[in-house]
């Protein structure tokens, strides 16, 4: 069993209850210390969806490794463990219930100062039981001070407790979907206009002056000539080039939507008897 000076320790590490196979059972909940000489002797484990369940699991035979605690049962039987209401203090009767499903045996049973009966929580258990109360000098309900009793079995307490579920919502992030992003090649037609020149012949006439007169009678009187002159035009030349034109990255943002959430919760009602009707 661990000593009650790790559990200020235990609770700072916010580990996990695993179980003797190494199987993680949930999350470390809340751990209850015996009323009489404050050792820890029950730990809860947070289970079900979003750690919204509670089971109880004795410390007995549990040890650390690292920030978890190893407890001697297996993870289903941590989870059929009988429901007991997390609200700071366990009654006798449910402590027996808890230990008859991890088969502890009596003798081992922590007992712990009941402060609102003001005895040893065991007593109602062991003493009552041993035929004071059978012999009329002793009756549990009286040693409690309690007023009337529990038709239903034993009486454990003097008043009823009222219990509801509360609705515990929470999210968890969960894949939708992928994107990437992916290129690939298309051929498109561009059309450019671009000016070019060309050379074409034109006939130039002169009349016969006294500046070119001599040039003009140089050659013989009659002959056959010809003259040949080179044309040139331009034409379009095309060159391809690949430049990058702008980058593209996939990017990421959260946005956020409400949700209504219908779910229906159950809830206790007690109803009193020849007390003005009242009910709650």
């Amino acid at each position: 069993m661990l000593a009650k000076e790790r559990i200020d320790d235990l609770l700072n590490r916010k580990g996990n209850v695993l179980s003797t196979e190494g199987d993680k059972i949930g999350s470390v909940g809340q751990v209850y210390a015996d009323d009489a000489d404050g050792q820890p002797t029950w730990v809860t484990v947070k289970t079900g969806l979003f750690g919204t369940s509670e089971s109880f699991v004795p410390l007995e035979g549990a040890r650390l490794e690292g920030d978890d605690v190893v407890v001697p049962y297996t993870k289903d039987q941590v989870k059929d463990a009988p429901r007991v209401d997390t609200d700071g203090h366990l009654d006798p009767s449910e402590e027996d219930r808890l230990y008859d499903h991890y088969g502890v045996g009596g003798n081992s049973r922590a007992a712990y100062i009941d402060t609102e009966a003001g005895r040893d929580a065991t007593y109602g258990r062991t003493q009552t039981d041993s035929g004071f109360a059978g012999a009329g000098g002793f009756h549990a309900a009286d040693a409690n001070d309690t007023v009337g009793r529990d038709t239903s079995g034993p009486t454990a307490d003097d008043a009823m407790t009222r219990s509801e579920e509360h609705l515990n919502v929470g999210t968890e992030k969960q894949a939708t979907g992928r994107a990437r992003l992916r290129k690939y090649i298309i051929t498109e037609n561009v059309t450019r206009t671009v000016p070019v020149q060309r050379e074409e012949v034109r006939i130039e006439r002169e009349p016969i002056t006294e500046a070119n007169r001599g040039a003009a009678m140089s050659g013989p009187d009659l002959s056959d000539e010809e003259h040949e002159v080179t044309l040139h035009e331009e034409r379009p030349i095309i060159e391809k080039e690949t430049v990058p034109v702008e980058r593209v990255r996939l990017g990421k943002e959260t946005v956020t939507d409400e949700v209504t959430v219908d779910e229906e919760i159950r809830k206790e009602r007690i109803e009193t008897d020849g007390v003005d009707g009242t009910r709650r």
